[in-house]
């Protein structure tokens, strides 16, 4: 039986190696601080030798680590080197990041076809292979902005952004607190309960269920960038008028996932139930609200993302001198587009942590439903 097997990626990768090392060098001869050859022998040898490997039968877990040293230490050699050299980077420097991401790419697929009977394994792997693809966002993107020389106000590079964040810790935090603490968990808690309070209600009221969801639709539909500014008028200036929006998208989600659950239990169940003599609060405890379950849970997973970009936009129409959405319209006002991506960097961990929080409350509350057992 052959030890070797050729995946194209590493094919594909010594062929990029080859038409880089024909074409060198990797960035114009005037750069300001150009690429020693030693570093740059250090980056094909990285990136064949990883290469080479992985068409060799290797365990798994060996051959992804190889593949993974390998794109990831080419990459940042790469990345430093044009570091203060924008602009400079030649067709063969695109093609040894190329060559790096096609290793990752066969990094993620060894990792993809990993079985593992333990749990803590299967996590690891639940985040290691996202977590690959995240980076090599980045490093893309780092890529392109430095090696294009693309100008700062369009779009700076991660690195510039991640300076700017922990620069930035103290006014960050007090956005954070002001936007997600206060105006998007008092509007979410408010607007998916009463939601929920009023799905079961609508549920025993045949004309509510009838009159309600339609209209639910109707407001669905409606514009935050109309809905903000009344809101603001109501309620002030301050958090209130953001929860108050944040009420208005996460009521009527929550309104409609849960009447839809709450109708999801079968005929023969509701039958079962009456034979034991149970009452419409024995049924809707024991038989629909946990049939409803993956509906809520649902709804609450959608409006978690939903509340904070209510939130923020409403901060546009008036806010005190601190919250995400105020900072994004003063900064880029300002041309401060580093401070701008911060903020949408630290919106999007907020909201992914936001939702991450949920789903794990599903998997604990709705541990029995196929598609958790199956997950």
């Amino acid at each position: 039986m052959s030890r070797f097997h050729l995946p194209w990626q590493a094919i594909a990768t010594i062929l990029l190696c080859a038409i880089a090392a024909a074409t060198l060098p990797l960035m114009v001869p005037e750069a300001t601080a150009p690429m020693a050859a030693g570093v740059g022998a250090l980056i094909f040898l990285l990136l064949i030798a990883a290469a080479a490997l992985a068409c060799t039968k290797l365990p798994p877990v060996l051959d992804a680590a190889i593949l993974f040293v390998g794109a990831h230490a080419a990459a940042w050699l790469l990345l430093a080197g044009v570091a203060g050299s924008e602009g400079a980077a030649r067709l063969p420097f695109f093609l040894l990041i190329a060559a790096g991401w096609l290793l990752a790419w066969r990094c993620v697929t060894v990792l993809a076809h990993l079985r593992s009977h333990s749990g803590l394994s299967k996590s690891l792997l639940r985040l290691i292979v996202p977590a690959i693809f995240g980076i090599w966002i980045l490093i893309i993107w780092e890529a392109a902005t430095r090696g294009f020389g693309i100008p700062f106000i369009l779009l700076p590079p991660p690195t510039a952004i991640a300076a700017r964040i922990t620069g930035s810790l103290p006014i960050l935090a007090a956005d954070v607190v002001q936007t997600v603490f206060k105006a998007v968990l008092i509007g979410y808690a408010l607007g998916c309960g009463s939601g929920f309070l009023v799905a079961i209600l609508a549920d025993r009221v045949a004309f509510l269920r009838r009159g309600l969801l339609p209209i639910g639709n109707l407001v669905s539909a409606l514009p935050i960038i109309g809905v903000a500014p009344i809101m603001v008028m109501w309620f002030g200036f301050d958090w209130q008028s953001k929860a108050a929006v944040v009420v208005i998208m996460t009521f009527f989600p929550m309104l409609v996932n849960t009447v839809a659950g709450l109708a999801a239990s079968g005929p023969m169940e509701r039958d079962l139930m009456r034979t034991y003599a149970s009452d419409y609060r024995q049924t809707l405890l024991k038989l629909r609200l946990p049939a409803a379950a993956p509906f809520i849970f649902n709804a609450l997973k959608i409006n978690s993302t939903l509340a904070l970009i209510g939130a923020i936009v409403a901060e546009f129409f008036g806010t005190p001198i601190v919250g995400m959405g105020f900072r994004i319209s003063t900064e880029i006002g300002r041309m401060n587009v580093d401070m701008v991506w911060a903020e949408i960097a630290v919106a999007a961990v907020a909201g992914s942590v936001f939702y991450g929080v949920v789903a794990l409350v599903e998997r604990s509350v709705t541990f029995w439903h196929p598609s958790i057992r199956g997950g």
